[in-house]
């Protein structure tokens, strides 16, 4: 009765994707022995299983790498007279190795239907960073063909429009930035009416990184709830998150609001200079001002007196306040501005009342790098993407993303930490050392050796 079933079938199964076929053209996840499997191999054998009754079917157990499905099929017919017959046989299904088209596109490297060039246009990538692990956290890197590094920003090369639509909607959720779209017309048949278009997006992302200090313009810092127009910016997630140190008035400012009211950096990192805390004096409550804002519960108030570490030889001191109160204590290291002998070249400063104008703003505590990468044990994942070069800048702004995040809870929070099994862990016991990421909030990396659909020496 199994006479016209095939028993030798071929199925078709990309290595790259790890999926089977399902002719004419659907590629489909499955995992060996799986329900869908079963479905899939006995769809090959549809047409012949017609004219017999299927009772059961079954897997038989074969080498995951061996190239070989083995499927148990028991059937019955009816024969002379109403007897019924039942029989038990085995088919045999090649593996055959084709790629898939999606495949074949990410292997080509060129061939991309849509691109997003994302932009940000300023000397330090702390954003670039921050955006790179909320990415990997997301998993929204699995449908690129490519991701190309250029010197202000990177590009993602998609196979299909909709991909890339849903990566600009999720950056426009995740930091302030506005974008515009365009598309090209490649080929046209006159014939089926199809129409076949590079689509490119781009995604400029506000240029205010974190520890930028910036002047706000007077209708803004009004709006803010009379905020002072010199602010220091704290932390950029999906709104760019400003601090008045001599208040500790905070404000949100999203991308919608910094387009309309725009405002540039006073200063560019490597512009920070070294500052040695003299005296340091915590400031009680201060009375609020008609309209003001929220105020911060994580910073402390104080008034301090520094003298640069360049020029310890002279007596020359200056006065500040700052939101710093509750890590300073004299004789700390601190990086800050120097307003009192800098030349200001923007349009809001050049028009404020100089008596306004704070001669330092200090911007965060000096600890030794050295000793805080050597007890550093954590890493953090990245995006695998075509490089220009690393130069000595990118690492130093790489590190001083890792130090951010070990100072800032609320952006660890969105970012996957990896336990880093080559470094020791210490107890603890350094409380006046730079701030650290407690074991609690790592992960541990997994390392997979073997998988599931039957690489090489893969174990069921």
């Amino acid at each position: 009765i199994t006479e016209g079933i095939p028993k030798q079938v071929t199925v078709h199964f990309c290595k790259q994707c790890e999926r089977y076929l399902q002719p004419p053209g659907t590629w489909i996840q499955c995992a060996l022995e799986s329900r869908e499997l079963l479905a899939l191999c006995l769809k090959k054998i549809k047409a012949s299983l017609s004219r017999v009754r299927l009772i059961d079917a079954g897997f038989i157990w074969t080498e995951p790498h061996s190239k070989r499905l083995k499927l148990k099929l028991t059937v019955q017919k009816e024969v002379i007279n109403g007897a019924v017959l039942q029989q038990i046989f085995v088919v045999e299904y090649m593996v055959q190795s084709q790629m898939c088209e999606d495949c074949h596109r990410i292997e080509a490297k060129d061939f991309w239907k849509a691109v997003v060039q994302v932009r940000q246009k300023t000397l330090h990538k702390k954003t670039f960073y921050y955006l790179e692990q909320l990415i990997l956290k997301h998993r929204l890197h699995q449908n690129t063909l490519r991701i190309k590094e250029i010197h202000d920003g990177l590009d993602f090369y998609y196979s299909s429009k909709q991909h890339a639509q849903k990566m600009v909607d999720f950056l426009q959720c995740t930091v302030p930035a506005r974008s515009k779209s365009s598309q090209r017309l490649i080929s046209h048949d006159i014939h089926s009416n199809v129409y076949n278009y590079k689509s490119t997006f781009s995604v400029e992302i506000v240029p205010i990184c974190k520890d930028n200090v910036v002047c706000l313009s007077p209708k803004l810092a009004q709006s803010l709830g009379n905020m002072s127009q010199i602010c220091v910016c704290i932390r950029v997630t999906s709104t760019i998150h400003l601090i008045d140190p001599s208040t500790l008035q905070i404000a949100e400012i999203d991308g919608n609001t910094y387009w309309r009211h725009p405002f540039n950096s006073l200063f560019q990192p490597k512009q920070l200079e070294e500052f040695i805390i003299m005296d340091i004096n915590r400031v009680q409550e201060k009375r609020k001002g008609a309209g003001a804002g929220a105020r911060s519960n994580k910073h402390t108030l104080a008034e301090a007196w520094v003298r640069k570490t360049s020029e310890l030889d002279t007596d020359h001191q200056y006065f500040c306040n700052t939101h710093l109160g509750h890590i300073l204590n004299p004789g700390d290291l601190v990086l800050g501005f120097d307003l009192a002998n800098c030349n200001l070249n923007d349009e809001f400063a050049n028009k404020m009342n100089p008596h306004h104008i704070p001669d330092v703003v200090l911007i965060k505590k000096s600890y030794d790098r050295s000793k805080r990468q050597r007890r550093r044990n954590w890493k953090l994942k990245e995006l695998e993407r075509d490089r220009e070069g690393m130069d000595t800048d990118d690492e130093r702004q790489y590190q001083d993303f890792l130090e951010d995040l070990e100072e800032d809870e609320a952006i660890r929070k969105n970012v996957n930490i990896y336990r880093n099994a080559d470094v020791p862990v210490e107890s603890d016991t350094d409380d006046d050392g730079p701030p650290r990421i407690s074991l609690a909030e790592m992960l541990e990396d997994l390392h997979i050796s073997q998988d599931a659909t039957g690489g090489e020496g893969a174990s069921m």
